[in-house]
């Protein structure tokens, strides 16, 4: 009787165990097409957690546009049209501009911060705790995974060299949507916004005359030096920038709580994932760049940046001015940087020159 009791005890365990990790299928439309190495990325991360959750989670990307505009897909997955989407999170300042500091605080967040001091302040100083709470202040119904940490990003493409900001105003120049782009405008810059798959074709129209998306994988991946051969690394408009991907809160509250820790560590392989990968396959598409397709790599002009940090200090006062929780996750940021850049920056000037000096004996 004892032994017969304990087998059903056992079995009822093992249903109920069962039961509660249902195998959920996640359709997350992308603003990108099905081409490209941050949608890569994202299937390398949907493999991870199909993985870590034996087959329990999978996940279908979906290029963009194919179900909603990608300008709505957060209104989407709100309401349950999309289980996820996958965009950068400064799109969505316009609900609110705190978004701006976890997708690409312009310039450093006024502080200094790049991308890996960025990732430092995500992990170990609080900011994995407010991003949570973005969503909520956003009054959405999401659950966030930041994926795929970048940066810094190029300045653009140009169709001829810029030396100086006069230069630049001269120019029709796509840039990031939200906060980074209107600081573009308040220094003069006729700043365009525009969806991924528009801007190839804009260039080629002469509907833009410059155009910035990321860094040298992506760019050539675009093929802007098909129309552009003019290059600059150095900007501050993106200097961090991340990607992250948005679960309809239902949805996530739908998997079961192993399922969802699974996730979240392979979340945080991602970031990893990202930012090492980026590195190298920068570094070689940069080469092949400058090697096989004619582009001339360019200085940024001096009056570039104090004329972009200036209007950045300004955006990112007035803001913080605005709307409180703004305040609260750049205050964050800045009391991060009090104890973190000081370090980080003079070490990195160690690298900076210690790499600078390789790169001068392979000339």
């Amino acid at each position: 009787m004892f032994k017969n009791k304990v087998v059903l005890l056992t079995s009822i365990a093992l249903l109920t165990a069962s039961s509660s990790a249902m195998a959920v299928n996640l359709k997350i439309q992308s603003v990108l097409n099905s081409t490209g190495s941050e949608v890569g990325y994202v299937r390398d991360f949907a493999e991870d957690v199909a993985a870590l959750t034996n087959g329990r989670v999978t996940m279908e990307i979906l290029p963009g546009g194919s179900v909603v505009p990608n300008a709505d897909i957060i209104d989407a997955v709100d309401a349950g049209l999309l289980d996820g989407g996958f965009a950068w999170t400064h799109y969505w300042s316009g609900k609110h501009p705190a978004a701006m500091l976890f997708g690409s605080p312009i310039a450093g967040a006024g502080v200094g911060i790049d991308n890996i001091a960025w990732l430092s302040w995500f992990h170990a100083a609080g900011g994995k705790e407010l991003y949570a709470q973005l969503w909520k202040e956003m009054d959405v119904n999401v659950h966030g995974l930041m994926l795929q940490p970048v940066g810094p990003e190029a300045l653009g493409w140009f169709k001829e060299p810029i030396n100086s900001m006069d230069d630049f105003r001269k120019l029709r120049f796509r840039a990031p949507p939200g906060i980074p782009g209107q600081t573009y405008i308040d220094i003069g810059v006729a700043a365009v916004a525009m969806g991924g798959g528009d801007i190839l074709p804009a260039l080629e129209k002469g509907v833009i005359d410059a155009a910035e998306w990321c860094c040298p994988e992506p760019d050539r991946d675009f093929g802007f030096q098909k129309v552009l051969k003019y290059y600059y690394l150095q900007g501050l408009h993106q200097n961090v920038v991340n990607a992250d991907m948005y679960i309809n809160g239902d949805k996530w509250d739908a998997i079961s709580k192993d399922d969802q820790r699974a996730i979240e560590i392979a979340a945080r392989a991602a970031r990893l994932d990202s930012m090492s990968n980026r590195i190298y396959k920068n570094g070689i598409a940069l080469d092949d760049l400058l090697t096989n397709h004619g582009v001339q790599l360019m200085d940024t002009p001096d009056d570039y940046f104090v004329e972009y940090m200036a209007a950045a200090n300004a955006t990112l006062n007035k803001n913080a001015e605005e709307n409180a929780f703004f305040a609260e996750v750049w205050q964050s940021q800045k009391d991060f940087a009090k104890i973190a850049v000081p370090f980080w920056s003079g070490a990195q000037m160690s690298n900076a020159k210690l790499g600078m000096a390789f790169a001068e004996t392979l000339k």
